[in-house]
């Protein structure tokens, strides 16, 4: 099929375009051309937040669409108002986030939403395609980790380990997150394309099991290669937490768990790597390979000042 990726080398792009091509599907890339495009692609370069800038997309059709970097309505809006419904599928990266605050976890795809979250854009987005009656497949993650990973997710972690810091944990550690591997993202997003089921249907998207606090700075050490037990943890009151001192901590601090097996059965689809994997290749092939040197941790003193 003749694809559209919005976006696609960088974090999730990459692994997604090397699905795409192992089954065989022709593919134009639109980025703001700072990184390098796989041979045998097309390459239209610009920065989509600038409407003159989608102006090589005018009058193209596609089979499918993916966007991958799309935060708002109007992100997707403008490149199907140049290209045209596309004939087969719109595939979205949506978010977990945009999911309510519940009391009954895991979070499937018919939990409650919420319009006023920081996510709200790519809810608007999910609303708009079954609106138009366009053919879409949205993928909602929890946590995307792996290389290339540009939010400091598990980096977090790793730095505290590998510099023998202290990991602020809020509460006693025992809230339950929920990460997900890049790869096993990329490979559900190119399966939906072959599976007619997944036409206008919602999908969560991560590892299959959630994990305490504590039991990911055991991993997070693991993939450092050093034992958990030496790992110091100093657990933070998070409601005495100002909003600035809020964001120095990279995780929600309410539970954050979904459920995965309408992935799993409608795809036939399972992860890849589990948690200790993901993170081990995380570690491995990106954290381990970063130029050196000291990262911040001021915002560190500012969380356990509230323990």
């Amino acid at each position: 099929m003749k694809i559209l990726v919005m976006g696609g080398t960088r974090f999730i792009g990459k692994p997604l375009v090397a699905q795409l091509q192992a089954f065989g599907h022709d593919l134009t890339l639109f980025t703001r051309g700072r990184n390098p495009v796989p041979a045998g692609v097309e390459h239209l370069i610009g920065d989509r937040t600038n409407p003159e800038a989608l102006a090589p997309l005018q009058g193209r059709s596609f089979d499918v669409i993916i966007d991958s970097s799309g935060r708002s309505l109007s992100d997707s809006r403008a490149v199907v108002e140049r290209t045209g419904e596309p004939k087969h599928r719109f595939v979205y990266v949506s978010s977990a986030g945009v999911y309510a605050d519940g009391e009954q976890w895991p979070l499937d795809e018919n939990a409650p939403t919420d319009p006023a979250c920081r996510h709200a854009g790519k809810l608007e987005t999910e609303e708009w395609l079954r609106r138009q009656g366009i053919p879409f497949t949205s993928f909602r993650p929890t946590y995307i980790i792996g290389p290339g990973n540009y939010n400091p997710v598990e980096s977090w972690f790793f730095d505290r380990i590998v510099h023998g810091r202290p990991v602020p944990l809020p509460g006693d550690g025992s809230t339950i997150t929920q990460l997900g591997h890049v790869g096993d993202l990329a490979i559900a997003m190119a399966r939906c394309l072959e599976v007619e089921a997944a036409t206008n249907r919602i999908y969560n998207c991560s590892g299959r099991k959630g994990v305490t606090f504590r039991g990911l700075v055991a991993a997070a050490a693991r993939a450092c290669g050093q034992d958990p037990s030496v790992v110091e943890i100093r657990c933070f009151d998070p409601a005495g937490l100002d909003p600035k001192a809020r964001k120095s901590f990279p995780l929600r601090l309410a539970h954050f768990l979904t459920d995965v097996h309408r992935l799993e059965r409608e795809l036939a689809w399972k992860p890849v790597f589990d948690l200790d994997a993901a993170l081990a290749d995380s570690f491995a092939n990106d954290y381990a390979l970063r130029p050196g040197g000291s990262p911040d941790f001021s915002g560190d003193d500012a969380l356990l000042s509230c323990g």
